[in-house]
């Protein structure tokens, strides 16, 4: 446990450098994502109503501060590589690499993952996930031919 944590902060220290970049990246599809739900909600969106602004300030810093921590946890356990893919996957797939990163994050969790996670590590995994949607969405079409006799 205490080992791990330093290991994840000697690599954050380390990575911070090459995360400008994502930073940047992810910062344009926040705002991007901000932008359309707005233009969702002002086209009558509907939901629940906003919360009042102590609520709204409270619960925003609860998300930023649970985000912050997820991106420190993906920094210590992908490579910049595997984090650079993962971003570029984010762009085109959101939920896609959302999903990706919640895998990755609890397998991290059960000790499943045995150091960084390399580039082509994620490939592999990618290619698993992939396989198991392929699985879980297969259709299957029978088709019965009346017999000749049938009335119709």
């Amino acid at each position: 446990c205490c080992s791990h944590r330093l290991i994840a902060e000697e690599t954050f220290n380390r990575t911070m450098e090459d995360d400008a970049d994502l930073q940047a990246i992810r910062a344009r599809r926040l705002a991007e994502m901000q932008a359309q739900l707005g233009t969702a909600n002002a086209a009558g969106g509907g939901g629940p109503p906003p919360p009042s602004g102590a609520e709204a300030a409270e619960a925003a810093q609860r998300r930023s501060e649970m985000e912050e921590r997820r991106k420190t946890m993906l920094r210590a356990i992908l490579t910049a590589e595997a984090r650079e893919r993962l971003s570029r996957i984010s762009l085109v797939k959101p939920e896609k690499a959302r999903k990706v990163e919640d895998s990755l994050l609890s397998a991290a969790q059960r000790g499943q993952l045995g150091g960084q996670v390399t580039e082509e590590k994620l490939i592999s995994f990618l290619e698993q996930i992939k396989e198991q949607e392929e699985k879980s969405h297969k259709v299957t079409v029978t088709r019965t031919r009346k017999s000749p006799l049938d009335d119709d």
